[in-house]
Order: C-alpha cells, then structure tokens, then sequence
C-alpha cells in the first residue's frame, strides 16, 4: 500500500473539488512532506492533532484570487514497485522551475532546489505544478 500516494492523492481530489481544508492520518513521512509544501506556498498550513494511536494531520489548502488551486497536478515519482533515485546534479526542474520536486535525502525531506543548493540527491517522491 502506497500512503504517500494516498495522501497526494487527497490533497489533489480536494483541491480540484475547492475544499478549504482534509483530513488525513499523520507520519513523520507526510508531516515532512506538508512542511515542504507551506513552505513552497502551496498550502496556507496544517496541523497535527496527537491521539493514542496515529494522529490527525488538517492540511489547509491555498487558491489564488479568482478561487482556482495554487496545485494544478501533483505526480508521485517515486513508488513502492520502482524507486526513482537521482544524483546531486540530475535533480529534476518540474516546469522549468515554476513547480516543486520534493525529495527525501540524507537530510529530510526537502524541496528540489534545496537539496540541490546543499548538493544532495536523493529519492524524488513527487512532482508538484
């Protein structure tokens, strides 16, 4: 079972129906993953919600001013059948540098242009635009 394919594919079924905010259970996986995202500009915020078992993740989403999603795809790279590694200077440019490729490094997850900025490479895990 793929839970980060999963969890982009929530965020992107509620941003297409214009939700204001998901639900979604939390992992230090995804909570890294929506840190890169608030940080990028791609969702206002989200916040976990500790209980005795997982825990709760509310992700927020962001809309431009005439109402449409700040995320217009989201593409899973890397999957549990075929992993996709890159070196520090094969990092991916998602439309010519207007999207974001987040990546899980040696580092944590980071953000394409970070991790190539600190010369790391590592597991692309998505593609956003």
């Amino acid at each position: 079972m793929d839970t980060i394919g999963d969890f982009l594919t929530k965020i992107r079924n509620a941003s297409a129906a214009h939700h204001e905010k998901v639900d979604i259970p939390s992992s230090n996986m995804r909570v890294g993953i929506a840190t890169v995202l608030r940080e990028q500009g791609y969702i206002r915020n989200f916040k976990v919600v500790r209980d005795g078992k997982q825990g709760m993740m509310r992700i927020y989403l962001r809309y431009n001013p005439l109402g449409e999603p700040v995320i217009n795809s989201v593409r899973r790279s890397s999957r549990p059948g075929r992993r996709y590694y890159v070196a520090k200077d094969k990092v991916p440019k998602v439309r010519s540098g207007f999207g974001l490729s987040i990546l899980s490094t040696s580092k944590g997850i980071l953000a394409g242009t970070t991790a190539e900025t600190q010369g790391l490479g590592g597991e692309v895990l998505c593609t956003i635009w």
